[in-house]
């Protein structure tokens, strides 16, 4: 016989249901949070989710469990100014400059206040104004703005096992700041942005670029040119009120060329770089014999960036190869170079990322040449997302348009960079020998797609030969797995990492997303892929005519990087 509950009266069901929020979110009933996401630990702290059970007691729905035949209520006068005396507590602490907030239109303190009718505070504010801390390439952290939910704060250690913020002091003195009050860019922070992701209101925010990027469009003598990433494409419609998982580049090419961008190009043209330069490592070390430390990828900051401040002794082994941003941003620069010159204008490189760390990555000494970086500034998709409707651009009316030549040629392994896994299968299709189409349709099976955190798999090589390879998203997942590879538990000749769970498409700088979004983005991906002409990153023939000439006997200057600090 199945168990139930009584929820205001009605009987509802429950079979996994992991707490009577869950449950009553079944029923049909919205019941608001702050502290709740389905992928951290049950926190409880906000106190808004709470019901009323058959005695009158108060509990909170988040962190209970179901029970069979226990009644709740979940709308009575008790609860209803109980909900409103939290927001109003809230309120009266928190900054309400709302209309210049980053987050307005979008803060979830800002959207149950509305929700529940909130025209007037009647506590005074009392907390004193706090020092925003803008010394991040990523993030902007405003402490006042902070409302102790706590998601920030698990989302850095459970999930991401960064630990650069947590709580601190106590009582009415409680803030969520780095140890001893450091500023953000001092702490081990990788740059994920998770914690923007995570936040319900404008206590951290992405850091923008916008400024300086429409300075650049309106300047006359600078050519603005722009590379858009592959995850962009399957999750910038959803601003827009497309589906998830849409494939929308050529609207956004459109959007772009509206915008005043002067030349647009695809970030695939750098991923399949990026594999032609990187399976050749992968060769190299499996014909090198085996070594207790696999080959690592070098496509995501976030995880450079872990590397550097948990792992030193693993640098040597992660690849040499520069993220596909970073060798399209060469590129860019090299092929305008004599153009600039001839024609007195100066190129502005910038790269559309659904990724916050790229800020970071951008900015590092080893990707500025002569003085000069190879990428100027990086947009986030949703910093893009601004700039099309301050200007009023009918996104969902626009017809799609191609990308600029010469570099409009990009194969689908290129394009599924954006997913966990991606980076993994585009690699393999190059290292096989069987280049026939069954080969291309077994290597989909062979374990590499799918969202889980850690995937393992096999890829025979040979009679003699097979490699050992894993697949891992979020920080949290990495750690775990290196602390097996140090113990001699397990053996890798290839690791792909990507900081963000589930990979670009989830990265912070792409609108928010849960688990049914990261689904269909992912599936987006993999169709644009299936309907690409060109499968593998050695059959565009944009390779072979970049090796041939731009890169010709420049391919470790513009290509590789070393992360490995000299003595």
């Amino acid at each position: 016989m199945s168990k139930y509950m009584i929820i205001d009266g009605n009987r509802v069901e429950f079979d996994n249901e992991p707490n009577i929020l869950a449950l009553v979110r079944k029923a049909g009933i919205d019941l608001p949070t702050f502290c709740y996401y389905s992928d951290l630990s049950i926190y409880g702290a906000c106190r808004m989710c709470v019901v009323e059970d058959e005695r009158g007691g108060i509990i909170a729905s988040c962190s209970t469990p179901p029970k069979d035949k226990m009644e709740i209520k979940t709308n009575t006068p008790k609860l209803h100014q109980h909900r409103k005396m939290i927001l109003e507590l809230l309120l009266a602490a928190h900054c309400r400059d709302c209309t210049t907030c980053d987050k307005n239109g979008k803060c979830r303190l800002q959207e149950l206040a509305h929700r529940f009718g909130i025209k007037s505070v009647r506590f005074e504010k009392k907390q004193e104004d706090m020092e925003i801390d803008t010394s991040s390439k990523a993030i902007i952290r405003d402490p006042g703005k902070c409302i102790l939910c706590g998601d920030c704060v698990r989302m850095c250690n459970e999930v991401q096992n960064v630990g650069a913020i947590d709580f601190a002091h106590r009582g009415a003195k409680m803030i969520v700041s780095p140890a001893f009050n450091k500023k953000i860019a001092e702490t081990d922070c990788v740059n994920c942005g998770q914690c923007a992701a995570v936040c319900p209101t404008g206590a951290i925010t992405i850091k923008s670029d916008l400024k300086e990027v429409w300075k650049a469009i309106y300047n006359p003598k600078k050519r603005v040119v722009c590379q858009i990433a592959p995850a962009v494409r399957v999750a910038l419609g959803e601003e827009f009120n497309l589906k998830a998982g849409d494939n929308v580049i050529g609207k956004i090419v459109a959007a772009l060329r509206r915008l005043g961008f002067d030349e647009i190009f695809d970030t695939s043209v750098g991923a399949d770089l990026t594999i032609m330069e990187e399976a050749k490592e992968l060769l190299k070390k499996v014909e090198a014999g085996n070594n207790k430390y696999p080959l690592f990828t070098s496509c995501c900051p976030g995880w450079i960036r872990y590397a550097e401040t948990k792992h030193k002794e693993l640098l040597p082994y992660i690849s040499t190869c520069k993220s596909p941003m970073e060798m399209f941003g060469a590129v860019i620069k090299e092929h305008f170079k004599g153009l600039d010159a001839s024609e007195g204008v100066e190129t502005v490189s910038v790269a559309i990322m659904p990724c916050t760390a790229k800020k970071y990555e951008a900015a590092r000494e080893e990707f500025i040449r002569n003085g000069v970086p190879d990428v100027d500034y990086v947009l986030t998709t949703t910093e893009v997302v601004k700039m099309i409707k301050e200007i009023g651009i009918q996104f969902n009316e626009l017809d799609p348009e191609a990308p600029d030549m010469p570099f409009s040629l990009y194969s689908g392994a290129g394009v599924i960079f954006g997913v966990t896994g991606g980076v993994t299968e585009a690699a393999v299709r190059r290292v096989v020998a069987d280049k026939s189409p069954k080969a291309l349709r077994d290597i989909e099976f062979l374990g590499f797609r799918g969202m889980e955190g850690v995937k393992i798999c096999e890829l025979p090589m040979s009679e003699e030969l097979t490699l050992r390879i894993a697949v891992v998203s979020g920080l949290g997942n990495a750690e775990a797995l290196i602390e097996k590879i140090e113990s001699g538990e397990e053996h890798f000749d290839f690791v792909e990492v990507m900081a963000c769970p589930g990979g670009c498409i989830s990265g912070a700088g792409q609108p928010f997303s849960h688990k049914s979004e990261k689904d269909a983005r992912a599936h987006g991906m993999y169709k644009a892929d299936k309907v690409s002409q060109i499968k593998r990153s050695e059959e565009n023939p944009l390779m072979m005519s970049l090796y041939n000439g731009l890169l010709k006997h420049r391919t470790h200057e513009l290509l590789h990087v070393s992360y490995v600090k000299e003595d």
